[in-house]
């Protein structure tokens, strides 16, 4: 079984905001995502209704249960792994990784350990000294304009969190037509294909060869193997009627409607 990330030990931290309605968003992304926790560092102005505004009525209780701290260091001193943002790069920021890269670090890190998520100010992001208090550096790449919304930012990381806390899809097998089916499948292509001249009767099994490696590609379903078995049927039909008709003068037979479409052949 695929281990998973622990959300509940996962912390969003927003470093001195400027914007409650940012706060709120950053909320709103991280409810989305199944994290509940957010804790406030400084806030340049907490208004708890324009926070709650942009938090929306599904995510008030994460808004509502908002941890404030006057100091990063106070609101990371219970953390066992602090993960930094930044979206510049060069001097101190050298080492950084990518948000599924960092969430796929997260996956065992979280499972007995706090870690946060440390979000700078919106018009500066974080300093070289609080980026020092950070274990790991994220960056989320962009095309040419490196900064994104503090709720964006919130919502890019906490998605590639959620997705590593996400099982495996079982892919999907179905039943594949059987041996006999197959075999059964194969001795009427060959027949038909002999029949109008396709393959030449001396050597059919050197051609067939070549279509069986190409059925064998596709992992023919049961079902599938019955159409195509039909359609030399079909085959077989029109071109023993047009020899009869040929045979006595008459035109060529009209098609009996398609068994699956319920059509008729033009």
């Amino acid at each position: 079984m695929r281990q998973q990330a622990n959300l509940e030990n996962i912390t969003i931290v927003l470093n001195k905001p400027r914007y409650p309605e940012n706060i709120g968003a950053a909320a709103r992304a991280a409810c989305n995502m199944g994290i509940e926790k957010l804790a406030v560092v400084a806030p340049e102005n907490y208004d708890v209704e324009r926070v709650l505004r942009l938090a929306t009525h599904a995510a008030a209780g994460v808004a509502e249960n908002i941890a404030r701290h006057d100091d990063l260091k106070a609101a990371l001193a219970s953390c066992h792994y602090v993960v930094g943002t930044t979206a510049r790069l060069g001097g101190e920021r050298q080492r950084v990784v990518t948000p599924d890269a960092m969430a796929g670090e997260l996956i065992s890190l979280s499972a007995e350990n706090r870690v946060a998520l440390v979000f700078g100010p919106e018009d500066r992001g974080l300093t070289n000294a609080e980026l020092r208090l950070c274990h790991r550096l994220v960056h989320i790449p962009t095309s040419r304009f490196s900064s994104l919304n503090l709720g964006q930012a919130v919502m890019v990381l906490c998605y590639e969190i959620f997705k590593a806390t996400l099982a495996e899809p079982k892919p999907f097998r179905p039943r594949l037509a059987s041996r006999h089916e197959l075999d059964g499948m194969y001795d009427q292509v060959k027949d038909i294909l002999v029949r109008i001249d396709y393959i030449r009767p001396g050597n059919p099994d050197y051609w067939m060869n070549k279509l069986r490696h190409f059925f064998s590609r596709l992992e023919l379903r049961a079902a599938e193997v019955s159409i195509i078995r039909g359609i030399c049927r079909q085959i077989n039909w029109y071109a023993g009627k047009c020899h009869e008709d040929g045979a006595k003068g008459a035109p060529a037979p009209v098609m009996p409607p398609d068994p699956i479409t319920n059509e008729r052949s033009q």
